[in-house]
């Protein structure tokens, strides 16, 4: 396969995209640590707010990798962008490889970290009386025998 110099380029609006939604999600967890710690200062019930900054911890982890993959992603793109201007082709495959295994691996930890961010909500959520996680057909079918 040939590639040319804008093939790497490519990549650059979706690795900037992707990275501005992690930081998105950064800043929302950064958010969240901090409203739980100001609760855990002044409550009672300490172990169940430090379970849930243990989790958000471990997400924080996940997104911090996910966004050093991404920034990962970026310079192996260069790099194989200068590999293509000094005509190192053999080296500019496998650098655009390794850029895009970067990128897939980014992915699959934001997949890993959004599975986790719905089980802490479904967690928070299952003290309210009625959200018991029931099937789209169940939800619609109650909805409307109320009304």
């Amino acid at each position: 396969m040939d590639i040319s110099i804008n093939t790497p380029a490519l990549l650059f609006p979706a690795i900037s995209l992707v990275m501005l939604a992690y930081t998105n999600r950064f800043l929302a967890l950064a958010s969240r640590v901090r409203s739980l710690h100001d609760k855990y200062q002044s409550q009672e019930h300490k172990h169940l707010i430090l379970g849930q900054i243990k989790n958000l911890r471990y997400r924080l982890k996940l997104i911090k990798n996910m966004q050093a993959l991404g920034v990962l992603t970026f310079l192996l793109c260069i790099l194989c962008m200068y590999l293509i201007y000094i005509n190192a082709l053999g080296w500019a495959h496998v650098i655009f490889a390794l850029s895009l295994v970067s990128f897939t691996v980014s992915l699959l930890i934001s997949l890993l970290e959004i599975q986790l961010s719905t089980k802490a909500l479904e967690l928070e959520l299952s003290d309210m009386e009625g959200l018991e996680n029931p099937s789209v057909l169940e939800y619609l079918k109650k909805k409307f025998d109320k009304e």
